[in-house]
């Protein structure tokens, strides 16, 4: 079984290991930025460079998106999370909702003002969430009929349906002011106004942003006066970490044995996986909306499903692929508060999957180490993205996995394109992780079967979509946390999970690894989404210079 992913993140004291060809890749690669990081000795910085990827190369406007992982960072929203995934007010100072869950009423502060100067107002909180519902897409605002500012500091959100996870738009959807985004196009997201604990200074794109604090802001107000997000590729952030040139970088599992002098190893829990979807319809010829073709004929087989979650050597991926930094998984939500851990399976049991096979009719009749059933092969593709080399070597390790029991895997790096056109009939290797248990939704809803790439597999179990339906309409969040859990996996056994259906094979889930220079404490660090953005991010106003 796997345990509650834990909150305490690892520190390792790492030494030097720099060369003078990686000191000029460095010096070539970074945009020239004086840095107060270089202070002299006895002095605290007052500027931080930072080298965690995530630019956004839409821009920086909430109402279509950005923020979702980690914060906003030059918007408020109305609330945010704690490290261990609880909520707390930010914008707002209290809200409630109805008794039928239709609607959501939010009473804001009145001493929050924009970095132009304008107040925060109610109309502002919807003019946001209505312009971001009209939007549609990556804010999923979609069950909102409409926002009203009833007074000064009171807005009603009327929503269309009764849905538990709303309260994830309050916690995500950074708010904009309505005067400088109205009518501005692309323009805002290019130069954001916000209330937040920065603001916009310069953004040359694909090289660097410049933020810089805001002394207006309302909230804990952040130690350092400016922050340098720097835009390089791993190897050249690697490089600018040995010379001192950032201090704080992200890099992948891969590169976190390496050690730099005066840097320490951060090693963040995250709800941040890597899955097999796993086509649940066989092929009877048929396509999807968009023309894809749907069906796998070994995949859909639950006994194919249920043997490949249980000869996956879990653990083993962990120690060699992620080189330690991570857990296994056992489904898309481990740790979280809407997990439910009788889900789990016994790791790695090559015995029950060989049993589970032949008692389903899989047998190698040949003697070529691949079992068939009805004269089709136990054989099938795992997709995965081109040049993504974590998930290359994660699928390479399945493919030895399964090989005993009998199943034969060709593993494939292609293009996002080229999955698009294939993720109905072929396995993919996906990467999700969310704050928000809407995903489970999206994941094995029967509706959302075809959706862009929710359920790629198609599964569908009424039980299940029962549960998942219960879970979006409670207006408790025990009872939704519960319906989440029974999805999962029920007392009579129904779920979507690997004692169940096994629809995906779930992997690993990530720790997010960091080089972090030793004077720098990032405070209580939080259980991070998706790798997408800056989700480290989230605890900014707690960072310090602590030498």
């Amino acid at each position: 079984m796997t345990p509650r992913l834990p909150l305490a993140s690892r520190r390792n004291r790492l030494r030097r290991t720099g060369t003078a060809a990686v000191l000029a890749l460095a010096a070539s690669t970074l945009v020239a930025c004086s840095s107060d990081s270089e202070a002299t000795s006895g002095e605290k910085p007052t500027e931080l460079r930072l080298a965690i990827g995530g630019e956004s190369e839409e821009g920086y406007d909430p109402t279509t998106g950005w923020g979702r992982y980690g914060a906003p960072l030059f918007q408020s929203t109305l609330l945010t999370r704690t490290a261990d995934l609880g909520v707390e007010n930010d914008l707002a100072t209290d809200y409630s909702v109805s008794k039928d869950g239709l609607t959501w009423t939010v009473d804001i502060r009145t001493d929050a003002v924009f970095s132009d100067g304008e107040p925060v107002t109610s109309a502002d909180v919807a003019y946001t969430f209505n312009t971001a519902a009209k939007a549609g897409g990556l804010t999923d605002v979609t069950g909102l009929d409409e926002a009203v500012a009833i007074d000064e500091d009171t807005v009603e959100m009327r929503l269309v349906e009764p849905r538990s996870t709303f309260v994830n738009r309050l916690i995500s959807l950074g708010i904009v002011p309505e005067h400088a985004h109205a009518g501005q196009g692309d323009a805002y997201a290019q130069e954001p106004i916000g209330s937040g604990p920065f603001t916009f200074v310069d953004w040359q794109k694909g090289q660097q942003l410049i933020v810089e604090r805001n002394d207006d802001y309302y909230g804990t107000k952040p130690d350092f006066e400016r922050l340098v997000f720097v835009f390089t590729d791993e190897d050249a952030s690697l490089a600018a970490a040995r010379t001192g040139e950032v201090d704080l970088v992200a890099l992948p599992s891969s590169l976190a044995t390496d050690e730099i002098d005066g840097m320490e190893l951060e090693a963040v829990t995250s709800i941040d996986n890597r899955g097999m979807s796993l086509p649940a319809v066989a092929d009877e010829g048929k396509k999807s909306e968009s023309g894809a073709p749907i069906g796998n004929d070994v995949t859909s087989d639950v006994a194919v499903r249920r043997a490949i979650n249980l000869v996956i050597d879990r653990q083993g991926l962990v120690d060699g692929v992620l080189e330690g930094f991570g857990s296994p998984a056992t489904g898309p939500v481990d740790g979280a508060p809407w997990y439910e851990p009788r889900s789990a399976i016994d790791d790695n049991d090559p015995d029950g999957a060989v049993a589970e096979l032949e008692q389903a009719g899989w047998i190698d009749s040949d003697d070529d180490g691949v079992r068939e059933k009805d004269g089709v092969k136990a054989t099938f593709n795992l997709l995965y993205p081109a040049g993504d080399t974590l998930r290359q070597g994660l699928a390479l390790s399945v493919v030895d996995m399964v090989r005993p029991a009998g199943i034969e895997i060709t593993t494939e790096g292609v293009s996002w394109d080229e999955i698009d056109k294939r993720l109905h009939t072929d396995a993919v290797l996906f990467g999700w992780g969310s704050h928000d248990p809407t995903e489970m939704y999206n994941l094995y809803h029967s509706s959302m079967a075809g959706t862009d790439l929710f359920n790629a597999g198609f599964y569908s179990n009424e039980i299940v979509d029962e549960h998942l339906d219960a879970a979006l309409a409670a207006t408790d969040p025990e009872v939704a946390n519960q319906h989440w859990k029974d999805a999962q996996l029920d007392t009579d056994g129904n779920g979507f999970t690997a004692p169940a259906d096994a629809a995906w094979a779930w992997l690993v889930n990530l720790e997010h690894t960091y080089f972090v220079d030793q004077c720098l404490d990032l405070g209580e660090l939080h259980i991070e989404p998706h790798g997408h953005g800056w989700p480290i991010t989230s605890s900014l106003t707690q960072w310090r210079w602590d030498c």
